[in-house]
């Protein structure tokens, strides 16, 4: 082509040097990556104490300097790991996998720029700018002092700005700046809109009536007009979609230009740092000019008053005068998707109710001082004049969802796209000190979707290794242990429900918690809750205890579990008592021999503790205990959960490093009940300690507000808060926000749940507090066979039933069925 030239001769950068970007006339840049905080996560506070961090990292930057902050949005979609293998744990995790596989989402990241031109640096405009120049030199060369001293402002803007809490900031080397072989650096990256990661690879640009780079159309818009720029401007607005009558859901001011533009774009936001000194007796000799000239027209006197408001501002409030541009550069791969990009970008700036301004003429002059380290060749007529502070207010301030590093968690979705993203709500907020236990109570009411998250929440434990303990009522989990081949204990009059709690593994030992726990499980079949045991009877049960042991240690014949013991007590036993001579009125061994009669052998509830089979729940991994049936008997129900406990706690203190959770659902309201609430206390106040977590699951407010257990031991432990949706309590939620200890924060995000959910894709959202100190909301999203697996709804699980017997096994009943409603 006769007019192409290479780029190399174009280049403004003269060289990359101690990590500091060099150019030809002598500039000198220095670069960082920030890690901004997630959309959606914070208070009307934080957003201005983060615009103040801004406000403050920018004044102390040296006159004739520019901020660059350079946020690319590139569309990009998940990539599955898919998990290779036949198990069961891997059958759900790769299905998930397939079905996030390719889902679209916007990769962000976000780049500073400081440069700091020379003394004497001509000014560039639209007219003039090295774009049009074949060959540049330096025009000076530059000095140790100049260096040292931006150097020294550089490191104070970055401190500011690490000290905020709101971000990290890194520095980026030479390799982040030019590129290796294997990765593309931010110069060329800007110069051919690469991704992130991506190869080197070189385009065609074309700048001739229109930007092109290599396949992708670009269009450039820009705010650099007083006229075109919002009456108000803050540190953020509402978010109509998230917010109700009560509460005001807020993101960033310049979020619609950010992570809500939905196209790829970069958004650049530029404020330069004049002389202010020269810069306001400039501004002065205008306000007396347009003194001079307003009695011909009221646009010169309305002029002269806006510099005069502008002048008296800067003066009275200490301002610091500064030029501003902000511009979008978007892109598409398709010609006729510029009509679509506009709109687009016209109906955000809309939010911001400014107006956007699609560049043609000067166009390239405005992408070329895009370049990083470029930025002091800027068009300076594309700037306005302005305030550090308002022009602050147009910085984006958020990214999207952030994928937790950590090794442990579970996968949930960013809120705008579904996308997945690892969360860790039990390992790292303990490392980090964020919380100080696992514990986690998790209040929604029926079809907020609390199974489904609750569901998800266990099989992803399990898969990591958790020993799961689920206390249930309703069959909400029948699926999963299924899925899983975990034990499943419920109670009907065909197949009722049977333990044996006196059976001792082989290898194991009778220790003093085995002991207490039998003892307890004795006086609940013997004594009613008001009755007092007295001490002769305490030391009687140990003593027959030990003794049935030590039988059993001697005679392998004989089977541990309640007929043995009961046969122990009245013979050998009885003996024993005799031959001790202990009076009837210290111990009646009668009067106990007759009320635990029902539960031997051919008695009322002879099946109970006489269990042969699914004996070894010490290393069994997934447990469910269903009560539905039995949650109201007065006899069964008070043993069974003694067992429940016993189990949990013989896994808690004999499974050491090994991960446990123990699930309680509604049942804790009976559980309370039963005299248990102290068993619930000991749990969540010590299974810290032993590397395990306890789970409450609850539907309804009033349950918080009437168990003393719940308010003060469950709440207070549980550091870990996990809440569905509320809508329907949202005039009443005070109550809840009083009770949980919740902020203003958490109770905007909690009440914004599921309030603009995408139509397209079924799913719910859920809030996570941690600590009181992070807060976001997720969606709960899973895949189809992860929907059969986990649901409750009774004609579905009939469904996955039916097909789990034509097919042979759930999984291959899930998998067939899954493609069935799949086709239809």
């Amino acid at each position: 082509m006769a007019n192409a030239i290479e780029i190399e001769k174009m280049l403004p950068i003269y060289k990359v040097e101690n990590n500091s970007i060099l150019s030809m006339f002598g500039d000198i840049t220095i670069a960082y990556k920030i890690t901004l905080p997630e959309i959606f996560t914070l208070s009307v506070n934080e957003y201005e104490a983060f615009h103040q961090a801004w406000v403050k990292a920018i004044k102390v930057l040296p006159k004739h300097s520019c901020f660059h902050k350079q946020d690319w949005f590139m569309a990009d979609n998940y990539k599955a790991n898919f998990i290779d293998g036949s198990g069961t744990s891997s059958f759900l995790s790769g299905a998930s996998e397939r079905f996030f596989n390719e889902r679209p989402y916007l990769n962000h990241q976000c780049y500073v720029f400081l440069s700091k031109k020379p003394e004497g640096r001509r000014l560039a405009s639209s007219a003039f700018s090295n774009l049009f120049r074949r060959s540049v030199v330096p025009s000076q060369s530059l000095d140790k002092y100049f260096v040292d001293e931006f150097s020294d402002k550089a490191n104070q803007f970055e401190r500011i700005l690490a000290d905020s809490g709101f971000i990290e900031i890194k520095r980026l080397n030479a390799d982040d700046l030019v590129g290796t072989k294997e990765k593309a650096g931010i110069l060329e990256r800007y110069c051919f809109l690469l991704q992130a990661e991506s190869l080197p690879s070189i385009s065609d640009i074309h700048l001739k009536d229109e930007i092109r780079i290599g396949d992708r159309y670009c269009h450039l818009y820009t705010l650099s007009d007083t006229e075109a720029m919002p009456a108000l401007c803050g540190s953020r607005i509402n978010y109509d979609k998230y917010s109700t009558d009560r509460t005001k859901c807020s993101i960033g001011f310049a979020s619609p230009l950010g992570q809500l533009l939905n196209c790829n774009h970069i958004f650049n936001q530029y404020i330069f740092i004049d002389d202010a000194v020269k810069t306001m007796k400039q501004l002065e000799a205008k306000r007396l000019r347009l003194q001079s000239l307003s009695a011909y027209s009221r646009e010169n006197a309305i002029s002269r008053d806006a510099t005069q408001d502008f002048l008296n501002e800067a003066i009275s409030q200490q301002r610091l005068p500064v030029k501003a541009h902000f511009n979008i550069l978007a892109w598409s791969e398709n010609v006729d998707d510029k009509k679509e990009l506009t709109t687009l970008v016209s109906s955000a700036m809309a939010q911001i109710d400014a107006t956007a301004k699609r560049e043609t003429d000067g166009a390239p002059q405005i992408w070329w001082a895009g370049l990083p380290g470029n930025e002091a060749d800027f068009p300076m007529n594309d700037t306005f004049d302005t305030f550090a502070e308002q022009a602050c207010c147009f910085l984006n301030l958020e990214t999207n969802y952030k994928t937790s590093i950590s090794p442990f968690g579970i996968r949930l979705g960013d809120r705008l796209t579904g996308r997945p993203v690892h969360v860790d709500i039990s390992d790292e907020p303990m490392r980090l000190g964020i919380s100080t236990n696992r514990n986690k109570f998790i209040l929604g009411p029926s079809g907020s979707g609390k199974s489904f998250f609750t569901n998800h929440m266990v099989r992803s434990y399990y898969e990591q290794g958790t020993h799961i303990v689920l206390v249930d009522v309703g069959h909400s989990y029948k699926g999963l242990c299924e899925m899983v081949g975990g034990y499943y204990f419920t109670y009907d009059e065909a197949n009722p429900i049977r333990f044996n709690p006196f059976y001792i593994s082989k290898g194991d030992t009778l220790d003093t918690e085995k002991k207490e726990s039998l003892k307890s499980l004795i006086l609940a079949l013997w004594k009613k809750e008001d009755e007092v045991l007295e001490r002769p009877e305490y030391v009687a049960l140990s003593n027959a205890i030990q003794g049935y042991y030590e039988k059993l240690r001697c005679d392998n014949e004989i089977f541990p579990c309640f007929n043995t013991f009961y046969d122990y007590l009245r013979t050998e036993f009885s003996a024993q008592l005799k031959a001790d001579n202990v009076k009837e009125k210290h111990f009646d061994l009668d009067n106990l021999l007759y009320v635990l009669k029902p539960f031997y052998k051919d008695g009322e509830f002879g099946y109970l503790l006489n269990a042969t089979e699914n004996l070894e729940l010490l290393n069994e991994r997934f447990i469910v205990f269903e009560l539905d049936n039995i949650k109201d008997h007065p006899i069964l129900f008070p043993v069974v959960t003694l067992i429940i406990m016993e189990t949990f706690i013989s896994k808690m203190r004999k499974l050491k490093g090994i991960r446990k959770m123990i699930l309680i659902e509604e049942a804790w309201k009976a559980i309370a009940k039963e005299g248990m609430a102290e068993y619930i206390k000991y749990l969540f106040k010590t299974v810290r300690k032993f590397f395990g977590e306890a789970v409450v699951v609850t539907q309804e407010v009033e349950d918080i507000i009437s168990s003393p257990v719940v308010k003060e031991t469950i709440i207070n432990n549980s550091d870990c808060k996990i809440l569905l949706d509320q809508s329907k309590y949202q005039n009443k939620f005070d109550l809840i926000q009083d009770l949980l200890g919740l902020t203003e924060k958490e109770k905007v995000q909690i009440l914004s749940i599921n309030k603009a959910n995408d139509p397209q894709r079924k799913y719910k959202e859920v809030f996570i507090s941690l600590g009181g100190q992070l807060s976001k909301v997720y969606r709960t999203e899973v895949s189809p066979e992860e929907y059969l697996a986990y649901t409750t709804e009774e004609s579905e699980k009939l469904k996955v039933q039916q097909y789990t017997q034509k097919y042979g096994s759930i999984q291959k009943g899930i998998v067939a069925l899954a493609r069935d409603l799949q086709t239809k």
